[in-house]
């Protein structure tokens, strides 16, 4: 039976945690393995994907196709000078960014339809919903932040309005008013202080609606992020991965998560200042060793759709 496509989402909650290295790097890793990849700049209006393969100036963009200036996606798509690698470049129009949530739906279905084994979408840095929306539909996702704590805080913000995001679309379904107004006094802990804890939520929702609590519950059960810690230095460090666990486990009822690490290297500013991918550069760095075992991660589960 031949697989399915993955489609995988890498955020980067906090900007400047190595988000779009990691996606270029990790489509290389992907190619290595012999799978075909595209991977998508979805950073809209600050595309810089691109760069870190040595292009400096992309024939077509993402604004090609949203504003129907091509009538195909696969139009837009364009060869790198790897085997099996192919790139959507993103778009730099003001408001792109704020795409509406059928428009992105839309993109990602379209997406999903072009020729490949793995499409890997480089998203925006931040918690938007727009950032947010486009994770939940891909449903895949490897979110990456670094050991420091504001980095860390960010990356648990961001799975937080994630849960609730999810949570919100499934009760709008269910034509439940009043489980999505306890939902929004569950995001103000500070003035509804029994709903701290997404257990508290779920608890108040079975006096309400125990299906649709239950079915709220399975949701959490069937979410299994993965977090990428970037930049370890220190044993200390490589311990992030489990803080951001235990704050799922304990505040969001999230009881199944991964996390992956990745090492500080100094090969890749190196590489990045050469505008040449460190997985050609030196693939036998620290760096490079670290992406592909995330690669071997994706291919495993590739195998096992």
């Amino acid at each position: 039976m031949q697989n399915q496509k993955q489609t995988v989402a890498i955020v980067g909650p906090k900007g400047g945690v190595g988000k779009t290295i990691i996606s270029a790097n990790l489509a290389i890793a992907l190619s290595k393995l012999g799978k075909k990849v595209i991977v998508v700049d979805l950073d809209l209006g600050a595309s810089n994907l691109h760069t870190t393969f040595g292009l400096t100036a992309p024939k077509y963009t993402l604004d090609d196709y949203i504003f129907n200036k091509v009538s195909k996606l696969s139009e837009i798509v364009q060869k790198t000078d790897i085997d099996n690698l192919k790139i959507i470049c993103g778009g730099d129009v003001p408001g792109i960014a704020n795409l509406h949530y059928q428009k992105k739906v839309k993109l990602i279905r379209n997406l999903a339809t072009l020729q490949s084994d793995f499409v890997l979408l480089d998203l925006g840095a931040g918690v938007s919903y727009n950032v947010v929306d486009f994770l939940i539909i891909a449903q895949n996702g490897l979110l990456v932040t670094t050991p420091d704590v504001n980095s860390l805080l960010n990356c648990y913000s961001f799975i937080k309005t994630l849960i609730f995001r999810r949570l919100t679309f499934y009760l709008r379904r269910a034509k439940c008013p009043e489980l999505l107004e306890l939902l929004e006094k569950a995001k103000q802990t500070d003035d509804h202080p029994h709903l701290k804890t997404m257990e508290d939520f779920l608890r108040e929702a079975r006096k309400i609606d125990a299906a649709l609590a239950e079915g709220a519950k399975k949701i959490l059960w069937r979410f299994k992020p993965t977090v990428v810690v970037n930049r370890i230095q220190t044993a200390n460090d490589a311990k992030a991965g489990e803080t951001i666990r235990k704050l799922m486990r304990q505040y969001l009822s999230v009881e199944s998560s991964v996390t992956m690490s990745i090492r500080e290297d100094q090969a890749v500013g190196n590489a990045l200042a050469k505008l040449t991918p460190i997985m050609l550069e030196k693939p036998e760095s620290k760096f490079c060793k670290d992406i592909n075992k995330i690669a071997l991660a994706l291919e495993i589960s590739d195998a096992g759709t």
